[in-house]
């Protein structure tokens, strides 16, 4: 009997082991940037394995995890990080998922990335697909996630992680996170719209909270398509309350010509604060990039950029954006000072080539004029340049 059950376990587990998928990456990306004639180089280096396991006939159980060295500021770190790590089932119209999942809100500048916690998703014939999640960030890595909503926050993620103090300056700040979302693919057979309530709550000691309602349209007509989008936010500040405003208008054409090109012009704007202080510099919970080169946060500031994508065929593509930065007022952003609106724009480009599916290379290089602008016309131009390098070794 008992070697009865033990030939079925091991064609359980031999039955499991050939239905798993399981991959490496390895992400190398050498860099360099800096002001004017002033540049240091950089360098980071990700081996990212993965594995993907079958659970029943509806499951799956995705693990993702990642080492990764870097060389910033003439100094060395390295740090293990666990990636999307997640079990998914689904019943029917209903898909649950539990780990570490992505997140991203209707407009992708609000929330971004992996989170840990849960995901609901009830997707209906006519209603669109409904969505629900919660969520932790105090176990995430801080350089991964990049919440910087207050000043402490920000000094916390540009700090080096101390290997004596490891759990102090690694993890991200304490943040729970709620959200709410509706999407549909064809609102009167014609719009597509995303819709979220987003709430945040710090656990930690700056007891700073913040609301969303996030909102998304896009349009297709003919050779272009039509993007509209805005959040109000509402923040509470020890006791102190203000509203946050941001939108996006995106105006896309797929050109008329022999390569898949697309030509994009976008506005994106964030409010200020006002001498009232009814209305706050926007504050988004996760903070996404605006710029390469410049890499401002969206925190009072306006962009207007215009971007052209071309695919010129299957294993190379190209872009060319350019991004005139203007403050929504002189005190939020205050890296150039207080005396003009007007930042500058930038020039970035990327190169993207696969020759095979196992290899894609990535260059970009561009950089930021605030000669442009009247904030501070006589700084040094800000430059970035990178290669980012992925082999698929297995």
């Amino acid at each position: 009997m008992k070697s009865i059950k033990l030939f079925c376990v091991l064609c359980f587990l031999s039955i499991n082991l050939w239905a798993a998928d399981f991959g490496v990456l390895l992400e190398t990306t050498p860099g360099a940037g800096g002001n004017g004639s002033n540049g240091n180089f950089d360098f980071s280096m990700l081996l990212i394995p993965r594995l993907s396991v079958p659970v029943g006939t509806s499951g799956e159980v995705f693990v993702s995890a990642a080492l990764k060295a870097d060389y910033e500021n003439e100094t060395w770190s390295a740090a293990p990080e666990l990636l999307r790590t997640e079990f998914s089932t689904r019943a029917g119209s209903l898909v649950f998922a539990l780990g570490r999942v992505q997140y991203t809100d209707p407009l992708g500048f609000i929330a971004d990335g992996l989170f840990d916690g849960a995901r609901l998703t009830y997707d209906t014939e006519q209603a669109g697909t409904f969505n629900l999640g919660a969520f932790y960030t105090g176990l995430l890595s801080k350089k991964r996630i990049n919440i910087t909503m207050t000043g402490e926050e920000l000094d916390s993620f540009n700090s080096e992680i101390d290997y004596s103090d490891f759990a102090g300056s690694y993890f991200a700040p304490r943040r729970f996170i709620a959200a709410l979302g509706w999407q549909h693919p064809g609102l009167g057979e014609f719009i597509r719209a995303k819709a979220a309530i987003i709430s945040q709550s710090d656990l930690g000691d700056s007891r700073l909270h913040s609301q969303y309602l996030a909102l998304n349209f896009a349009a297709p007509v003919n050779l272009f398509v039509f993007g509209l989008g805005g959040a109000l936010e509402l923040i509470e500040n020890d006791g102190d309350i203000g509203l946050g405003l941001a939108g996006e208008l995106v105006v896309s054409c797929n050109l008329p010509t022999a390569a898949e090109d697309v030509l994009s012009l976008r506005g994106r704007f964030s409010s200020g604060t006002t001498e009232d202080g009814d209305i706050k510099a926007f504050l988004p919970v996760t903070t996404i990039y605006q710029g390469e080169a410049l890499k401002a946060k969206l925190s009072g500031l306006s962009i207007l950029s215009l971007d052209y994508l071309a695919r010129v065929n299957k294993n190379f593509s190209a872009s060319l954006i350019s991004s005139y930065f203007i403050r929504s007022d002189l005190a939020t952003y205050a890296l150039y000072g207080d005396e003009g609106y007007f930042l500058g724009n930038e020039f970035f480009g990327r190169l993207i080539w696969s020759p095979v599916s196992d290899i894609q290379l990535n260059l970009g290089g561009g950089i930021f004029l605030p000669s442009m602008g009247n904030a501070s016309p006589k700084a040094d131009p800000v430059w970035r340049i990178d290669l980012n390098i992925i082999l698929a070794l297995y």
